[in-house]
């Protein structure tokens, strides 16, 4: 709040943003309403829990950036809820979900640009970019996505499972060990681990000062991590589906998928230091951190 206040912001500002931001949402709570329950219902949607944590986090690395705005440019924020109000009514009307949950969400950015202006957009861009992510994708096209990831993985596991000397047969993404089958599907949904390691990659990428190809690298190994780490996540879960109890094994399947966002940080701390190694630049330094 300090740095608002000191350069060129008050208050009231601040209170207007954040009060009318809350009316924007209260004329789309429904749709907000959807959002959170598909979040909290649905497991291939609760990567949607991490995008509030992101924003927060992008912002406050580019707090230093709040020094040069200015209010102005205020005519975008009415556009933007204007745009939002008949995505919310076409969505609503059509029973078009995911036109309407982006109608709701434009409504409530338009409101804060409505205060804070068009400069805040510029000088937060990835902040607000990331919101795309509250969307939850529509299951025609999760699966279109999800079935050949999933018989990759299911391949690629039972290639790793053999090489280790543990039998293991394969139909399509069914893996079978010591009789017991495990269906890629709902061991490891691969499509789950893509949107929650995007997340991950993305706020890596612009949550550190890296020069633009270093963020566009970041960004195109995502789809590679995702599938590492749900190969590397498969393996001893199947292992232990087949060898172990049902309920040590959806305990371990749990516990796993979050060491493996860990792991793909590493990676990318990996990728970075390998480039650093190679005396490729990826850092850069500016006073407003970009």
């Amino acid at each position: 709040m300090t740095y608002w206040i000191q350069n060129g912001w008050s208050r009231g500002h601040l209170w207007g943003a954040a009060i009318v931001t809350a009316l924007g949402v209260l004329v789309g709570i429904e749709a907000w309403r959807d959002i959170l329950h598909i979040a909290l219902r649905d497991e291939e949607s609760s990567h949607i829990l991490l995008v509030p944590i992101i924003v927060a986090w992008l912002v406050w690395v580019r707090r230093r950036r709040l020094r040069h705005i200015r209010p102005e440019g205020f005519w975008v924020g009415p556009a933007t809820v204007l745009l939002g109000w008949i995505m919310l009514s076409v969505g609503e009307r059509q029973l078009w979900q995911s036109v309407w949950h982006f109608g709701a969400i434009l409504i409530a950015v338009g409101c804060l640009l409505t205060v804070l202006g068009r400069r805040v957009v510029i000088a937060f861009l990835p902040a607000f970019l990331v919101l795309v992510f509250l969307i939850p994708v529509p299951g025609r096209v999760r699966q279109t996505v999800a079935i050949p990831m999933q018989n990759a993985t299911a391949q690629i596991t039972q290639e790793l499972l053999d090489l280790a000397g543990v039998p293991v047969s394969r139909s399509g993404n069914l893996l079978r060990l010591n009789g017991v089958d495990v269906a890629v599907a709902e061991a490891c949904n691969g499509l789950r681990m893509v949107f929650a390691l995007s997340l991950v990659c993305y706020a890596f990428a612009f949550g550190n000062p890296l020069r633009l190809y270093a963020r566009l690298l970041i960004l195109a190994v995502t789809p590679i991590a995702a599938i590492l780490c749900n190969v590397v996540r498969l393996v001893p879960t199947v292992y232990v589906y087949g060898n172990f109890s049902p309920q040590g094994a959806e305990r371990f399947h749990n516990a796993s998928g979050w060491v493996m966002l860990f792991v793909a940080f590493l990676i990318l701390m990996g990728i970075l230091r390998l480039l650093r190694w190679a005396l490729i630049p990826v850092y850069q330094y500016t006073l407003a951190y970009d």
